[in-house]
């Protein structure tokens, strides 16, 4: 039986406007500038007005008329357009930071230099592209036979591959290239100077790295015929090796050299307060194609189809334009409303950039204060950076949650974490405190705090358990 029935639901339509904001919200300033640039591409009836000064320029030439120019009729919404934020000066004022070459082309310039066929060539390149991004590879010989056969139409063996690996293995950073962290570790002695200290480290490593790794150090010493401050020498050129050598280069977001690019800079002024500014941005003034403005204005005194028509296509195409002026200005008013809001919250951190002062902050708070929804303030938070007197941090880093101290005042667990570390850099790693141990110090420091609790801490700080931290 088939029943028929009526069922009312209630949903929110986003205006273009709003669904424009938000794209924006999220985009951060190092790729605003395209955003801006796609605007002008994909708009016929928009023009960037630089494009002027390229051209020749007479009293008889149409101009172009300004998008505040163009008058509404009723059908088009009104919006103050003028945008106050964006600078017209052709040079950005921002700085640029942590820009790095790609790891895998510089093991492709290195290939390039070394007397290999074209055949020979075509294998070291598909084997650097195998490498995962701390520079190992995690496919044995057989698979990469397979893989240059059937995806890049090459016909080899597994000697062939181990001699083109060989000649990796020797490029620079040295490291790269082995199959596990032995490997690795051992590629980069190899090349190391023969001293005593280098010759122990390699039997360490060759035939004793299990035990190493679990520090069984009485075990090695046993067995290699060593004393304690020889196994701490060795131990010593084995710590100053790199694990993962892939590391030292920047390879992130498909082999782009990268920029961390601040989308706000905070300074400290002489009177001790703090002054928030965005980065003036070069924003093109948007104007309107004169024979497109010329068929608005036309349409108004006449009843022609054809230019109706027109000009209801221009009349879309323009509002497109104003909905994305107005929220590159809503884009501003936010992330400004939220970074000072920020700021404020966190005051006393700003000024000097005590860890132990950042209080407890999540999403939450900030949209209580701003009275934006959390998803906005997710949204401007995300991949945007600040520059302050005392480093550039993602917007990201100044949110953590809370716990009580014995005062029973609520205390952000990133104090709790540097004091953790801090505790970890200060031990006896010939005695590393135990979790036990660490609970009844940071109790000494005010925090309280449980077992499980450290626990959970120090594996997200990367910290090992104090058998795995001792030291000779």
């Amino acid at each position: 039986m088939i029943k028929q029935g009526l069922e009312l639901k209630q949903q929110q339509k986003l205006s273009p406007l709003q669904i424009q904001t938000i794209r924006l919200i999220e985009t951060p300033i190092v790729e605003l500038a395209q955003a801006v640039r796609n605007e002008l591409d994909n708009n016929p009836v928009l023009d960037d007005d630089r494009k002027g000064d390229e051209k020749e320029e007479s009293d008889e030439q149409p101009k172009d008329v300004s998008i505040d120019e163009i008058k509404d009729d009723g059908d088009i919404p009104a919006y103050r357009l003028q945008v106050n934020n964006w600078g017209k000066d052709e040079r950005p004022e921002y700085n640029t930071f942590s820009v790095k070459e790609s790891f895998t082309q510089s093991l492709m310039d290195q290939l390039g230099f070394r007397q290999l066929s074209p055949h020979e060539y075509e294998i070291g390149k598909f084997i650097i592209g195998s490498l995962d991004e701390d520079g190992y590879l995690r496919r044995d010989d057989a698979s990469l036979v397979d893989d240059l056969a059937f995806r890049a139409n090459i016909i080899t063996d597994e000697e062939e591959i181990r001699r083109i690996l060989a000649v990796i293995q020797e490029f620079e950073p040295a490291g790269v290239g082995a199959h596990d962290l032995r490997e690795c570790l051992l590629l980069q002695l190899r090349s190391s100077e023969r001293t005593e200290d280098t010759v122990h480290a390699e039997t360490i490593l060759r035939d004793y790295f299990p035990d190493f790794a679990a520090k069984h150090f009485q075990k090695i010493m046993n067995r290699m015929g060593i004393d304690k401050d020889q196994l701490k020498a060795a131990a010593r050129r084995i710590g100053k090796l790199n694990p993962a050598p892939g590391g030292q280069v920047d390879d992130s977001y498909s082999d782009q050299a990268q920029q961390v690019v601040p989308d706000f800079v905070l300074d400290l002024a002489p009177d001790g307060s703090l002054l928030l500014s965005m980065p003036r941005f070069p924003m093109p003034e948007i104007k309107v194609k004169k024979k497109y403005s010329d068929i608005l204005e036309t349409a108004k005194t006449t009843n022609d189809p054809k230019v109706k028509e027109a000009a209801v296509f221009v009349k879309q195409r323009v509002d497109s334009a104003k909905w994305f002026v107005e929220a590159l200005k809503q884009r501003h008013n936010t992330l400004q409303t939220t970074m000072q809001t920020i700021v404020d919250f966190q005051h006393d951190y700003f000024v000097d950039g005590d860890e132990s002062k950042l209080k407890p902050m999540v999403l939450k708070d900030i949209a209580e204060i701003t009275g934006f929804d959390i998803s906005t303030i997710s949204r401007v938070v995300s991949s945007k950076y600040i520059e302050t007197h005392f480093g550039i941090f993602p917007l990201k880093y100044f949110f953590s949650e809370g716990l009580e101290n014995k005062e029973g005042e609520e205390v952000s667990t990133r104090g709790l974490k540097k004091a953790l570390q801090e505790l970890v850099d200060g031990e006896d790693k010939s005695k590393p405190l135990t979790d036990d141990q660490l609970v009844d110090a940071l109790s000494a420091k005010g925090f309280k705090v449980a077992r499980r609790t450290i626990a959970k801490y120090r594996d997200q700080l990367g910290i090992a358990k104090a058998r795995l931290r001792k030291e000779l």
